[in-house]
């Protein structure tokens, strides 16, 4: 069974969706619809609507106060380049995994290419002492970023 933050996720997906990319939402309003509390929405919205995910997130607070919620749509080569440029020399391999699933999700990488590269940054494969680990990490994943564009 699906959690509460999973259902909000999907039903504001569906939205955008449907709406071209953008939606504008009240918090309130929304946390009725799925009985829950305002501060559950708040959370989704923080933690599955982020700029590393392809959204741009404002609000107004106040009685009139609404969410907007808007996809980013860019091309492939614009998105790997964005994302190299933002990696840095290191990396944990929570938010590399977080990179592909993305690049998976936004069609820049297939399934295979997807499980290839979460292979590559595991730390699993990556048995050496930290922080070296992270910097390996980062410079794997540049590579591979760099040779899908």
């Amino acid at each position: 069974m699906a959690s509460i933050s999973d259902l909000i996720e999907n039903f504001l997906k569906q939205m955008i969706h449907e709406t071209n990319g953008v939606i504008e939402i009240q918090r309130n309003e929304l946390a009725n619809y799925f009985k829950c509390v305002p501060s559950q929405i708040n959370y989704v919205i923080d933690t599955r609507f982020t700029a590393e995910r392809g959204y741009i997130v404002e609000s107004r607070r106040g009685g009139g106060g609404y969410i907007k919620i808007k996809k980013v749509n860019i091309n492939k080569s614009n998105y790997l380049m964005h994302i190299l440029n933002s990696i840095g020399d290191s990396i944990t391999q929570q938010t590399a995994e977080a990179f592909i699933k993305n690049f998976y999700d936004y069609d820049a990488i297939n399934e295979r290419e997807a499980k290839i590269m979460m292979v590559a940054v595991s730390d699993k494969v990556l048995s050496v002492p930290q922080p070296e680990r992270d910097r390996i990490r980062a410079s794997i994943l540049k590579n591979m970023i760099v040779n899908l564009i």
